[in-house]
């Protein structure tokens, strides 16, 4: 296992038994990680990345390309098994440490990458949220302002961030249209009432595992099943956390929707209410 800390600027790698590096975080740098991988790992090697908003990304990709399997792991777990391992310590060297013997206590397996469509249709979506998110802030500004000029000039923005996010829904639009698998997921999708065309995207590109996965494994990595909280006679209350926010949100914004156009799912909702599930 080898354990690989990354932040914008730098890698740091660190395998059994104190074997180390740091590279820079770049092609060049990444080069020189898969050397070290490939000397002390051979072809049996793990690499082991955490979450890092994206400051990942450019090694998992590189190092799988490159042949060396990778997995990345929730932060939020590698740090709660150093704590348990009673390493209060952090720095990037540490960390390294922590998962590469993290990953080898889990016994952890390789994440494949995203396909290159997948991949595509990521950065779609994500930009399509920026640009929404865009255009709300500029609507607001407009509303603060009666300066003729600023106006103006919010206008333009606006105009500018409408075509955009047209574009960017053509291009999605085309993307799920040309896979077989993705049209099946849309018109699932939209033989719901009250719901189209970005529910289905955020909804495969944020949540490729669907159609892969059983329901209750769908419903925990999202973060909607409540979790057991029971100690010996103790029956606590179960509450829902972790899990993909950006997924949620999704959802409770199409099942407010879809409720009003299904009864059924309207009735559903009375009971859950009614429950004190709200």
């Amino acid at each position: 296992m080898i354990g690989v800390d990354s932040s914008k600027a730098w890698l740091d790698a660190w395998t059994a038994p104190d074997h180390a590096i740091r590279c820079a975080n770049t092609a060049e740098g990444i080069a020189d990680l898969a050397d070290f991988v490939w000397e002390h790992a051979g072809d049996d090697g793990l690499v082991v990345l955490e979450a890092s908003g994206g400051c990942e990304k450019l090694a998992f990709l590189q190092l799988w390309a490159q042949g060396i399997a990778c997995t990345i792991v929730n932060p939020r777990h590698a740090r709660a098994f150093a704590q348990a391992m009673g390493c209060l310590e952090k720095t990037d060297r540490i960390d390294a440490r922590m998962l590469a013997w993290f990953a080898d206590a889990r016994k952890l397996i390789p994440t494949p990458p995203p396909s290159a469509q997948q991949a595509k249709l990521e950065a779609l979506t994500a930009r399509l949220r920026h640009v929404t998110h865009d255009i709300i802030v500029q609507k607001q500004r407009r509303s603060a302002t009666t300066d003729p000029l600023a106006l103006a000039q919010i206008g333009e923005t606006l105009a500018l961030f409408a075509r955009q996010a047209k574009d960017i829904s053509a291009m999605i639009a085309q993307s799920i249209a040309s896979d077989p698998h993705w049209r099946a997921f849309d018109r699932t999708i939209r033989s719901i009432k009250g719901l189209a065309d970005r529910t289905t995207a955020y909804l495969i590109a944020d949540l490729p595992e669907l159609g892969t996965l059983s329901n209750k494994a769908i419903v925990k990595l999202v973060g909607l099943a409540p979790i057991a909280n029971d100690s010996g006679a103790r029956s606590g209350k179960r509450r829902t956390r972790g899990g993909r926010a950006s997924i949620r949100t999704i959802l409770f914004l199409v099942a407010d929707i879809a409720r009003r156009f299904d009864p059924s799912l309207a009735d559903f909702r009375d009971k859950l209410l009614a429950a004190g599930k709200p």
